[in-house]
């Protein structure tokens, strides 16, 4: 055995050697490590703290397998990425891709039953041996522990957006949809919402899937702050044991009790979320011989109060061009759509994590709200269009009254507020002022708390378009799904600090695209850029690696 063998022996050894040992401290020590610049593969911390409480193994079935087109195929395999570090960090995560379409033989019935679960399908084009065919794909996922399950949508499809950035936002809303889930899933205590009663509010089919969801993080209680009218300090007593209370387009005016009970709750740290209409209308009302009806001012006995909060809501609704249209049936019972200003849909500024990456807010007789100096810190959430206006009311409404000649021109007072988040210590509307009851307890400056109020109370009615149901939320009009259940569910999350999650939707992950424009004015150079350089570079290398080889070992 000659001396050269004999060393490369004694190296192979030492690597094997070093390798054995490499393998025994890596099953002791678990560190992963990030080099990409927008750190996509970092889990945050709120899901790291999730993870560590997944005590029971949560099997997570994912209807991304098959083959795609590119823009799909990056959806699925930063879908296998991120769940394969959620694995790494706890081994309860057990995942599995399936393709509904993988067998034609039990295809159809399984793209039925997953139609039947509520999971929304979506159409591509896909190339097949140079024929262009509509698939169906489900970019979906369910997670179960027990029999518990949460469906989990991994598409966001946006209004407005192209493809590229409506994967590219999906991509970054993955860590919250399935730490989200994980969250629905193992949570067990869970902080308590005080839905109002008593003044007209709305009824809680109109509002049923927001509260369907709000109830997989929190406990749902109805309250009626009349229930204790001869014990009124009792009453406000047991609205503290709320962590947040609320009212949905109440109709009925508050006596000076009712609001003192929400004034002191404000005071002493209650969190509140106000859906208020100012301007009694209906589209219900519209459907008479006239197809007309008084659009009028709501007393609810409450400006003086939200005055004092920092915001006025004004009894003017707001007629948007970026609007959807409302159903009407003709003679033979068909149903056709009429334009309809007065449902705005508002397209999010992404200026805050509650309305971050989220799709179109619909709207329904929203109106027009200030915002005033007082010292509260106050964030803008939803606001008109560019090309919107207020009418004040009383105004007499008419459901033809769009179907002339419209003159655009007219709408130029746009960017109307019509949601407002407001943080920080208020001072009570009853500050100097005779309080309706006695209570031991009395604020007349509160501590900290947060409250967030919207022009709108039928915000909450985003499954239904004219007071009908409409299909897993698919407007037939617009074609699109609101996304208002994302933005209350977001409201309610960060009014209950329960900000961790809200967070991770602020995420940003950018895909590294080409500018269509440049490559089109210059589509040589970046052939020769994209695929003719890396080949010459390929080809250089293995010269250089042939040559070298050569010259050692000769």
């Amino acid at each position: 055995m000659t001396t050269y063998t004999k060393n490369n022996i004694k190296q192979l050894a030492v690597i094997i050697v070093i390798l054995i040992v490499v393998n025994a401290l890596s099953a002791q020590f678990f560190k992963r490590f990030d080099l990409t610049s927008d750190k996509r593969y970092t889990l945050s911390e709120t899901t790291l703290n999730t993870l560590k409480n997944v005590k029971e193994p949560i099997n997570i079935d994912v209807f991304l397998d098959g083959d795609f087109p590119v823009e799909f195929k990056r959806l699925q395999s930063e879908t296998y990425q991120l769940l394969e570090e959620y694995k790494a960090y706890n081994s309860n995560i057990i995942f599995k891709f399936n393709n509904p379409n993988g067998d034609a033989s039990n295809a159809e019935q399984f793209t039925s039953e997953l139609i039947g679960y509520g999971f929304t399908p979506t159409n591509i084009n896909q190339n097949n041996k140079g024929k262009k065919e509509l698939i169906q794909i489900f970019p979906w996922a369910i997670a179960n522990i027990g029999e518990k399950s949460v469906r989990i949508p991994l598409l966001v499809n946006n209004y407005g957006n192209k493809p590229e950035e409506n994967i590219n936002k999906s991509v970054q809303l993955l860590e919250y949809a399935f730490t989200d889930a994980i969250t629905k899933l193992i949570s067990t205590q869970k902080k308590k919402i005080a839905i109002l009663k008593g003044n007209g509010e709305i009824s809680d089919k109109y509002m049923s899937d927001l509260l369907l969801n709000a109830k997989e993080y929190y406990a749902l209680g109805e309250f009626n702050l009349d229930s204790l009218t001869n014990d009124l300090p009792k009453t406000l007593a047991n609205l503290k044991r709320f962590d947040m209370a609320l009212i949905v387009k109440p109709t009925q005016a508050f006596s000076d009790e009712e609001k003192y009970i929400l004034d002191q709750y404000v005071m002493q740290g209650g969190k509140t979320m106000w859906l208020m209409d100012q301007v009694s209308i209906d589209l219900d009302s519209l459907y008479n011989e006239e197809r007309q009806s008084l659009a009028y001012p709501r007393n609810l006995n409450l400006d003086d109060m939200f005055f004092k909060y920092g915001v006025r809501i004004n009894p003017r609704l707001i007629q948007d061009l970026l609007s959807t249209p409302v159903t009407a049936q003709s003679p033979t019972g068909e149903d056709f759509p009429i334009d309809w200003l007065y449902s705005p849909i508002i397209r999010s500024e992404e200026n805050h994590p509650i309305n971050k990456n989220i799709n179109l807010v619909k709207l329904e007789f929203a109106n027009q709200m200030d915002t005033l100096n007082n010292g509260i810190k106050k964030t803008v959430l939803l606001k008109s269009s560019p090309q919107s206006k207020p009418v004040g009311a009383p105004l007499l409404v008419n459901l033809n009254q769009f179907m002339d000649d419209l003159d655009e021109s007219k709408f130029n007072e746009g960017n109307q507020i019509i949601g407002t988040l407001l943080e920080g210590n208020f001072t009570s509307a009853f500050n100097n002022r005779i309080k309706p009851f006695k209570i031991s307890d009395n604020k007349d400056q509160g501590v900290a708390t947060k409250m967030i109020v919207i022009a709108d109370g039928d915000i909450v009615n985003y499954n239904y378009i004219n007071k009908k149901p409409v299909q897993n939320g698919y407007d037939q009009w617009t074609q699109q799904i609101y996304g208002n259940k994302d933005f209350l569910i977001n409201s309610i999350n960060y009014l209950l600090d329960d900000d961790g999650l809200i967070n991770i939707r602020s995420k940003n992950i950018e895909l590294p695209l080409l500018d269509e424009q440049k490559v089109n004015e210059k589509y040589t150079l970046s052939q020769i850029v994209t695929v003719g350089l890396p080949i010459v570079l390929l080809v250089v290398f293995g010269f250089a690696f042939t040559y070298i080889r050569k010259r050692r070992y000769q």
